[in-house]
């Protein structure tokens, strides 16, 4: 009987983690090893970009790709690992539980969007998932069959990071397709930090202020989000935003999956691990992406719940775990080199390198980039298999 190789999640880090794995059975001639991808859909879906209007097509079919490279995939989702029996249950469909045994997993299963004990938090939009995007992307549309007001006008965005950036400059273009290129839009961002773009350091936070001012975004800084309602926020100090649409993208956490393994989490939830990405603890057990808290490299760096980080993550977990398996070398991981390209909507874009973001392009120069990492470079590989294998050699430089 072959044995099997179980990877949890058809995301950055679970699809490269199952093709670098196939990468290193083929290179080895191993023909007793099978690769099981569990995931909800055979898609990947290109997180990054749910802040951009036509969110359903953001995805990719995995289909052809893992047929091509000899990966077999199970639709259905993951509800319950058994470290000491080596086998996850997974529901296929409502009411239909089923086991899956393995030798080796990877857990790979990403992150979610966490929303507070907050009066209506209910309320508000989030572009964490397609259909959630969707659900945001509807409204938006709808909203010109609303009598003009300026609450219909106004869009609040709860959270000054990444996500919350990139979701609050698309918005006013966004707004104005659908209200008239003449309608007076409000976006107006909340956030704890004292500057604009605070979160995200002082190399790059000029960009996103002189952005936010090209695109008439205003922010609320040292704010926080006490309530959510039908009319709008009310903030910690007792001020209400009146807005039609509130979205929330403040903090993320590893998925709750982590929990049942033994080992110890980071605040985000993600699972130690060493060098060749095994679970601390664990004989058998690798996490990729969101899920795992590692090491990039010598200095005190850790891998950033990004794409960027996820697809490297992704190459090193398949290869090791592939490695343990056969008994030959692993590779360990280390990803030294950290960029941030962050998208300013109409504005352009600003790209950084370093931890410390060093300013390096900025405007239409950065957004070129932007769109090349969007558009190209997250996307999986054709479906060929010498390409594909090729493509997930851990040797490979993500950013």
């Amino acid at each position: 009987m072959k044995r099997h190789i179980l990877v949890l999640g058809a995301g950055f880090g679970g699809v490269w983690s199952a093709l670098s794995a196939a990468r290193l059975l083929d290179l080895n001639g191993s023909t007793d090893v099978q690769i099981t991808v569990l995931a909800p859909q055979a898609e990947l879906r290109i997180r990054p970009r749910f802040y951009e209007p036509n969110v359903h097509e953001m995805k990719a079919s995995l289909a052809e790709l893992f047929d091509a490279t000899g990966i077999q995939f199970v639709e259905g989702v993951a509800a319950n690992i058994d470290t000491s029996g080596k086998r996850v249950e997974y529901i296929a469909a409502p009411g239909v539980h089923s086991w899956l045994s393995y030798d080796k997993l990877v857990l790979a299963t990403g992150s979610r969007l966490n929303r507070p004990a907050i009066e209506g938090i209910e309320r508000a939009f989030d572009v964490d998932e397609i259909e959630t995007a969707a659900c945001l992307e509807r409204h938006i549309k709808a909203l010109a069959d609303y009598p003009e007001s300026e609450a219909r006008n106004t869009v609040v965005v709860c959270g000054g990071g990444f996500t919350g950036i990139e979701t609050a400059t698309e918005l006013p273009a966004r707004l104005r397709a659908v209200l008239g290129a003449d309608a007076k839009v409000n976006v107006i961002v909340v956030d704890r930090g004292a500057e604009i773009g605070a979160a995200l350091g002082k190399g790059i936070s000029p960009s996103i202020a002189e952005a936010s001012a090209h695109l008439g975004i205003e922010w609320c800084l040292d704010a926080s989000v006490a309530g959510i309602d039908t009319n709008g926020v009310t903030l910690a100090d007792g001020r209400h935003i009146q807005a039609q649409t509130v979205i929330w993208t403040v903090g993320f956490r590893a998925s709750s999956l982590t929990e049942q393994v033994p080992g110890e989490r980071d605040s985000l939830g993600r699972l130690h691990v060493d060098a060749n990405l095994k679970v601390l603890g664990q004989n058998d057990i690798y996490a990729a992406g969101d899920v795992a808290y590692a090491a990039t490299d010598d200095e005190g760096h850790y891998a950033a719940m990004s794409c960027q980080h996820a697809i490297a993550l992704g190459r090193h977990a398949g290869n090791n775990v592939a490695a343990d398996l056969l008994g030959v070398p692993t590779t360990a991981y280390r990803q030294p080199k950290y960029v941030t390209c962050l998208d300013l909507g109409e504005w352009g874009a600003v790209y950084t390198e370093g931890w410390d973001r060093q300013l390096k392009l900025v405007k239409e120069e950065a957004k070129t980039l932007k769109g090349n990492i969007n558009s190209i470079w997250i996307y999986p590989p054709i479906a060929e298999r010498a390409t594909a294998l090729a493509a997930a050699d851990p040797s490979i430089p993500v950013a």
